[in-house]
């Protein structure tokens, strides 16, 4: 049984930094694309970076510049430092892997259960 666990999450006043973490576990045979989606109250859960094996990234125009994604394969886990945070980035992150379990025999979707941010003005 495959799980992703987030940490990180955490209130920080406007300008402030945070660094989330993603380790995913199990019988995984691979991990392709590896990510991290935000969502508020009454909003479409939105996605906020990228990466995929090869380390090319991806990231919402909101949040370039301010953001960086990484991840450690030997690990199974996804990074994402925040930096000059803005109220705006307050919400539920969630991690996302697509990944490749032994027991599934085929790539799946995987969503961890959320960490909340909240961003003080």
């Amino acid at each position: 049984q495959v799980q992703l666990v987030e940490s990180g999450g955490g209130l920080v006043q406007a300008g402030g930094s945070l660094r989330l973490s993603c380790a995913a576990s199990g019988r995984i045979l691979s991990i392709n694309t590896m990510g991290w989606y935000r969502q508020v109250p009454g909003k479409q859960r939105e996605l906020v970076a990228t990466i995929t094996l090869g380390g090319s990234t991806n990231y919402a125009d909101s949040v370039k510049g301010r953001f960086t994604i990484s991840r450690d394969n030997a690990k199974n886990t996804v990074y994402l430092q925040m930096s000059s945070l803005k109220p705006e980035d307050t919400g539920v992150y969630y991690c996302y892997a697509e990944i490749y379990a032994s027991l599934a025999g085929k790539w799946d979707d995987y969503w961890g259960q959320g960490t909340q941010v909240t961003v003080s003005s």
